[in-house]
């Protein structure tokens, strides 16, 4: 099962309550969409019981500070292209639509990741695209997650 999140902002108790969430629920990945904010953070994402993949978000601006906070979970990029169970993920973070628009567009991946807008949304089709929404909560009031089984795509929304 993968954990999937974007835009937690530096809000900890959001990010606890999540990680907390995905150790319960004995996830084997947790994938980050970006906007993690700022290198404390890391603390709390390493108590996750799952491997962790993330991007930068367009508000990352300490990159360097997020680098050398994030190395031992994981190494942070713009993009991700990875397998699991046989399936092409993407994750990106998506403030520039017209990257998102062609990666869906072309079909290659079997899922795409992003994050960015705050709000949860899904589209099925040859590539199902997730935005998970925000984990931080601040734009739309909710705290949402998705949880998707990359063997099947199936997937549920989690409200925090």
């Amino acid at each position: 099962m993968i954990g999937i999140m974007s835009d937690s902002h530096d809000h900890l108790p959001a990010i606890r309550q999540a990680v907390d969430f995905f150790n319960e629920e004995k996830v084997d990945l947790v994938i980050h969409a970006g906007d993690l904010i700022s290198p404390f953070t890391a603390r709390e994402f390493n108590r996750l019981e799952a491997q962790f993949q993330a991007v930068f978000g367009n508000n990352d601006g300490e990159r360097e500070g997020l680098k050398s906070a994030y190395a031992e979970l994981c190494e942070l990029d713009d993009f991700k292209a990875f397998n699991v169970a046989e399936r092409k993920i993407a994750v990106i973070h998506g403030h520039q639509e017209t990257l998102v628009d062609s990666l869906m567009a072309s079909a290659y991946y079997d899922v795409l990741i992003r994050g960015h807008t705050h709000q949860l949304e899904i589209n099925t089709g040859r590539t199902i695209t997730i935005n998970p929404g925000e984990t931080c909560g601040y734009l739309s009031g909710k705290k949402t997650l998705v949880l998707l089984d990359p063997l099947d795509l199936c997937y549920e929304i989690v409200e925090l």
